[in-house]
């Protein structure tokens, strides 16, 4: 007993450090659970970007050919050189924005049509976390990854073309001189943040159409749309609807950049962020995505698997 009592008063339980606990960090593992659970995220722009490598890489071999008949006019001259570079990123691009279009519309339409949402429900993770975490695959992560994508595609392009030039006896230093190493990634994280802004409320919609539709979210998606056009022409005689949808899907290159057929893309002094920033229609973009969103999550709190 004195023993016992020796050992109770030498080791007192107050003095047992108690265990360190890490942050569980929900919004985090909600975007890697989308990630993992979605494939197709990563898959399709993996699979155009080898497309795209293996399509401009027969440009950069044949470039020597192509100096052999390069234009006298600077700008034509230019634009030779530099638009394999500059067009390379774009498939990346537009695969990964459209990837995100129908990851939206199948968000949170998916979860209740396999049932799952009732696991994930069970979870100490709020609605709000949840659809926030799958909004911010098509706004943050899809246009992070295709960065990540066009950046390592343009890099391999350009030492290619730098060996085969050195190769054939051509100095590469033309390729260099033309291409804008330092202002074309300034230029590609431009264009995708300016891409994922504008198309915000779109996003957002198919969200809110995912967690509202019983079925088929694609039709009810864009069945409105198609509704609310025709009506405005068969009442008003007018496509003021239509125009506007429009300019929700092709207008972000009219406000962002300064616009020119002739002219490659490819310098920082064709951005125009004031005017996008100053655009009405990119804030009534954005408020309409908050309400969008705040939709959404009012309908993953109250719906039930289909």
């Amino acid at each position: 007993m004195t023993t016992d009592s020796q050992n109770v008063t030498e080791f007192p339980i107050d003095h047992v450090p108690a265990p360190v606990l890490q942050p569980t960090r929900p919004f985090y593992w909600s975007v890697r659970r989308e990630v993992w659970e979605n494939r197709s995220l990563y898959l399709a722009p993996l699979i155009v970007t080898t497309l795209v490598f293996f399509a401009t890489m027969m440009n950069s071999i044949l470039l020597p050919r192509t100096l052999n008949r390069l234009p006298l006019d600077p700008v034509a001259r230019h634009n030779v050189l530099v638009k394999p570079f500059s067009i390379a990123p774009a498939p990346i691009m537009l695969t990964c924005f459209i990837v995100g279009f129908f990851y939206a519309l199948d968000a949170l339409y998916g979860e209740r049509r396999d049932r799952s949402i009732l696991f994930w429900k069970s979870l100490p993770v709020s609605d709000r976390t949840s659809v926030l975490a799958k909004a911010s695959i098509p706004l943050v992560v899809l246009p992070l990854f295709a960065y990540a994508l066009s950046l390592i595609v343009t890099t391999i392009l350009l030492f290619v073309s730098t060996s085969t030039m050195i190769a054939s006896g051509f100095n590469p230093a033309i390729l260099w001189r033309e291409y804008r190493v330092m202002q074309e990634p300034v230029i590609m994280i431009y264009g995708l943040t300016v891409h994922a802004l504008w198309f915000a409320p779109v996003y957002c919609w198919f969200l809110l159409i995912s967690a509202w539709a019983k079925r088929t979210p694609f039709l009810w998606a864009f069945l409105p749309v198609f509704v609310i056009g025709m009506l405005e022409r068969m009442a008003f005689g007018s496509d003021y609807f239509g125009r506007f949808i429009k300019n929700r899907f092709a207008g972000a290159m009219t406000v962002a950049f300064q616009h020119n057929p002739k002219i490659m893309l490819d310098s920082v002094s064709h951005l125009t962020p004031i005017r996008f920033l100053t655009t009405p229609a990119l804030w009534c973009g954005l408020i309409l995505s908050v309400f969008f969103l705040s939709a959404a999550i009012r309908l993953r709190r109250k719906r039930e698997p289909i």
